[in-house]
C-alpha cells in the first residue's frame, strides 16, 4: 500500500475515530525527528529523570518507533479531552488532586477505545498493528506534534489550539504507509506563564524540565521522603500538580470533557486531609479503586497527605498527624514527624523525647533528630 493510494484509508480512519469519541486525530510517519531524540538524550544525561530508571532503560526503543516495532510505518495519534470545570480551589484543610486523576484511570478508558478502533481497522484493511498508551516506551508528545495535534510547550507538555492543556494521548502503530498530516508549529511565542507558575522552579530553561523538582514527579514517582527544602513548596498538592498547565493562555479554547469516565469524582475535588490521613490499606484501595491514585499505594499517598497537613498552618490538623506517628510504615511515620512538628509547637518536643529512643528506623530517626537541631523546614 503506497502513501498515495492510502488517502482514503487515512480519512476513513479519522472519521471513524471521531465517531468513536476521540477528540483529536493525526497521522505521523513512524519515526521521530532528530531533535526529539537529542532532547531525550540530554534529559537523561543531566539526570533530570530522577528515579525514573525505566526512561533510561528503554531510551533506544523510546527514541525510535521502529525499534519498538520494526514493521511500523504510520502512527495514528489520538487524543481524548479531559478538561474540567473551573474550581475555586480547596481550603487549607483539603488536598489538591491533579485534574487527570480525579476520575477513572485514563489508561483503561483510552486503551479500551483504542482497541475497538484497531479492530475496526483490521476488519477493513488486514495487516498488523499495535496499540499503545503511555505505559509503553513511546515518545507520544513529539509524535503528537508531528501528527499536527499540538506542540510541546515551554513546560514540555502538549498544548492544543482546540483543547488547551487537556488531552490524553494514545497511539495505533500501523504497518500501512499513509500520508502524514502537517506537523504543528510552536505557538508559545514570548509567553512564560508556565515557567513562572512552577512553585518549585522545576524548569531550568524553556522546554527543559528537571523532574527531580517537579511536584508531579515528587508526589507520584518518587518513592522515599521528599527533600526538606521542597516540602513547604508542595503546599496542599497531594497527587500531581497542574500549575504550569492551568496558566496557559491557550486554555481559553478548552472545554469540559464529555467523557463520563473523566469527570471529577466529588470526593476527589477537595478531599479532607484529616480523613485521608486515617486511611488504612483496605480503605485506601476501596476509595481509589479504578483511579490513577491507587497505583502509588497507601504509604506514598499518606506521605503526600502529611506534607500537605504540615503545610496547612492549621493547628487543628496536628491531631491527624499525631495519629500517624504510630503508623506501621516508616515512610508514613517519618512524614508524620515532620507534619506534627510544624503544627504542634512545644508538644512535638515532648513527643520527640518520648519516641526517639525507641524508634529503630533510620529515616524516622532522622526526622526526629532534625527537630532537635532546629532544622524543621
Amino acid at each position: 500500500m503506497t502513501a498515495q493510494t492510502g488517502d482514503g484509508i487515512r480519512e476513513a480512519i479519522r472519521t471513524e475515530a471521531l465517531l468513536r469519541g476521540f477528540d483529536a486525530v493525526g497521522f505521523a510517519e513512524a519515526r521521530l525527528a532528530e531533535n526529539a531524540r537529542a532532547d531525550l538524550a540530554e534529559f537523561l544525561a543531566r539526570g533530570y529523570h530522577g528515579e525514573m530508571a525505566w526512561l533510561a532503560a528503554h531510551a533506544e526503543r523510546r527514541g525510535d518507533p521502529r525499534t519498538l516495532w520494526q514493521e511500523a510505518r504510520t502512527v495514528v495519534v489520538l487524543g481524548l479531552n479531559y478538561g474540567a470545570e473551573d474550581d475555586a480551589g480547596p481550603d487549607r484543610d483539603s488536598g489538591i488532586v491533579s485534574i487527570y486523576a480525579r476520575g477513572r484511570d485514563y489508561h483503561d478508558t483510552v486503551k479500551k477505545r483504542l482497541k475497538a478502533l484497531a479492530r475496526w481497522i483490521t476488519e477493513r484493511w488486514p495487516g498488523e498493528l499495535k496499540v499503545f498508551v503511555d505505559t509503553a516506551p513511546v515518545m507520544e508528545k513529539p509524535l503528537a506534534q508531528q501528527a499536527g495535534i499540538g506542540w510541546q510547550g515551554k513546560h514540555t507538555n502538549l498544548v492544543s489550539r482546540e483543547f488547551g492543556s487537556w488531552l490524553f494521548l494514545g497511539e495505533i502503530y500501523l504497518s500501512l504507509a499513509l500520508e502524514p498530516d502537517a506537523a504543528e508549529s510552536d505557538h508559545c511565542g514570548t509567553c512564560r506563564n508556565c515557567l513562572d507558575a512552577c512553585p518549585t522552579k522545576a524548569f531550568p530553561a524553556p522546554y527543559q524540565l528537571d523532574a527531580r523538582r517537579c511536584i508531579s514527579y515528587l508526589t507520584i514517582e518518587h518513592k522515599g521522603m521528599i527533600d526538606i527544602e521542597l516540602r513547604p513548596l508542595i503546599g496542599n498538592r497531594i497527587f500531581g500538580c497542574d500549575d504550569c498547565l492551568t496558566v496557559c493562555p491557550w486554555n481559553k479554547y478548552a472545554r469540559t470533557t464529555a467523557e463520563p469516565d473523566f469527570l471529577s469524582r466529588p470526593e476527589l475535588t477537595a478531599p479532607r486531609l484529616a480523613a485521608l490521613a486515617r486511611l488504612d490499606d483496605a480503605e485506601f484501595r476501596h476509595m481509589f479503586a479504578g483511579t490513577a491514585i491507587k497505583r502509588i499505594g497507601r504509604d506514598r499517598f499518606l506521605r503526600n497527605v502529611l506534607i500537605a497537613i504540615g503545610n496547612s498552618g492549621d493547628a487543628t490538623l496536628a491531631k491527624a498527624a499525631y495519629h500517624c506517628l504510630d503508623d506501621a510504615a516508616p515512610l508514613v511515620r517519618a512524614s508524620a514527624v515532620w507534619a506534627y512538628s510544624r503544627l504542634a509547637g512545644d508538644a512535638s518536643v515532648v513527643e520527640r523525647d518520648a519516641r526517639l529512643p525507641a524508634e529503630t528506623d533510620p529515616m524516622v530517626r532522622e526526622e526526629w533528630a532534625r527537630d532537635i537541631s532546629g532544622g524543621r523546614g
